[in-house]
């Protein structure tokens, strides 16, 4: 019985990954660059902003947003798409800091061959942040272009 249960488990988790995808872009403004993980259901999660060390501190970020494709909208292979996210990071050392970037994000891809996508989108929104050094509220905004790998 053990067995049987395992199965079926470890096939549901296959059959449920057929559309995830994962990828890396570099960007411009908020977020920097990064890697992301995709599920089939839209859902895309982000390590973003690394930095270590700059400036006596060392820092992570993260994304978390969700993804839907504009239906009926063709534009000669290019899948136009646009959602919404929220941006967090942390930083230790010099500086102790936690920040968030709730944003909204328009984006197209295009199919380069088989499983291989390439991606430019940009997204803005406000920026919240507490540090040490300085906090407040401001707005940001940023730009990615980037490579998707989709599991087949």
């Amino acid at each position: 019985m053990k067995k049987a249960l395992l199965g079926i488990l470890a096939l549901t988790a296959v059959s449920s990954a057929a559309a995830d995808s994962f990828g890396g872009f570099v960007g411009l403004g908020a977020g920097g660059a990064g890697l992301y993980y995709q599920t089939g259901s839209n859902l895309r999660f982000g390590l973003t902003g690394l930095n270590l060390f700059r400036g006596g501190s060392i820092g992570v970020g993260g994304e978390v947003a969700y993804l839907n494709n504009f239906s009926g909208l063709s534009l000669g292979g290019l899948t136009p798409y646009y959602g919404a996210g929220l941006g967090a990071s942390v930083s230790v050392g010099a500086n102790l800091g936690l920040s968030a970037y709730p944003h909204g994000l328009l984006g197209v891809r295009y199919n380069v061959t088989g499983p291989f996508n390439v991606f430019g989108e940009v997204n803005a929104g406000p920026t919240l942040g507490l540090s040490t050094a300085n906090s407040g509220i401001g707005f940001g905004f940023g730009a990615r272009v980037g490579l998707d790998y989709q599991f087949r």
